[in-house]
């Protein structure tokens, strides 16, 4: 009873939510065997997979037998991170396709030329957080074109061979920054205010977040299970460089990319869980922790329009009845 109400307390504090101790507390709760399944026959695209989280949920799609794919920007650095995983699991079924998914172009061509006949499980890993103003090829801001719109429409793009598997997995890798940000689809390309990396990386992980939920009604009927998550405070190299006060301050405090990976890791393989929702260290989390957050359900439809729009999607691909949703 006294550790209960000591975890209740200590999870009421960022702190020690989101550091290790939070991940080292919370898995005391983890069901056994849950991350015990064979993957063989699986294949799995994982995006930003050189380092960090994406390469720790790699590593550990790999040791379970799947075919892995790692789609990196930097082939040097792809390249090591396959051999290493081959090594480190005994797994030869581990590629390198080398994808920046910031530029649509290279993500179209890596689907229509690239690309395996079938994916059953597609983690959206990728993400930046630059601290001065960018553009991608296609000049679009450099944060949303890699967090949000390359994604979209990579997911977009993989429909058919997620749908015609039994089970497929979509899965976004948002940030707890999310929560101080509300919906805002002003100045998308920050021409008009000063650039804040931190606000336009929030900003996007919000969008991650609510796309998620608009995509999983959308599919549901084609059995494709799209899932959020957020991975506390883990000690990757994007997490040194880009907020490397945080780095400093916490140290030893900060999770092992393994940590953060867990629960991307569980969503990919446990049984059939509920679509559209956001998970923290392997349970359901809300989207929203203050009011002003809240968006209406009118903005939503404006961000599946955007997307599209800015996706070169086709405009049959927007679905009115799931954008309001």
């Amino acid at each position: 009873m006294m550790g209960t109400i000591l975890d209740a307390v200590l999870d009421r504090s960022i702190l020690f939510l989101f550091d290790s101790s939070g991940f080292v507390r919370h898995a005391r709760g983890f069901r056994p065997g849950d991350l015990d399944v064979d993957l063989t026959g699986r294949v799995c695209l994982v995006t930003g997979a050189n380092s960090g989280i994406g390469r720790a949920a790699a590593s550990a799609l790999a040791a379970r037998g799947a075919e892995v794919w790692l789609l990196c920007r930097d082939r040097g650095r792809g390249a090591e991170a396959v051999a290493s995983i081959r090594e480190t699991t005994g797994n030869e079924r581990v590629q390198l396709a080398v994808v920046d998914v910031s530029h649509l172009a290279a993500v179209r061509a890596f689907v229509e030329g690239f690309a395996p006949a079938r994916v059953d499980i597609l983690i959206n890993n990728a993400g930046v957080l630059p601290a001065t103003r960018q553009e991608s090829p296609e000049g679009l801001e450099l944060t949303l074109a890699t967090n949000v719109i390359g994604p979209f429409l990579l997911t977009h793009l993989l429909h058919a061979k997620l749908a015609a598997t039994t089970s497929a997995r979509v899965i976004f890798v948002p940030s707890g920054g999310m929560y101080a940000q509300r919906l805002s689809l002003d100045d998308l390309k920050w021409t008009e205010r000063p650039f804040d990396g931190v606000s336009a990386y929030a900003q996007t992980k919000r969008m991650q977040v609510i796309l998620t939920e608009l995509l999983a009604r959308r599919w549901a009927r084609a059995r494709i299970a799209v899932h959020a998550m957020h991975l506390g405070w883990a000690d990757t190299p994007s997490v040194r460089s880009a907020i490397w006060r945080l780095s400093q301050v916490m140290h030893k405090r900060l999770r092992t990319p393994e940590q953060g990976a867990d629960t991307l890791v569980w969503l990919a393989v446990a049984p059939a869980l509920p679509s559209g929702r956001f998970w923290f260290d392997r349970a359901l989390q809300p989207t929203h922790l203050v009011p002003f957050t809240t968006e209406r359900r009118r903005d939503r439809a404006p961000l599946w329009r955007t997307c599209t729009r800015l996706a070169g999607l086709a405009p049959a691909s927007e679905d009115p009845r799931s954008a309001h949703a």
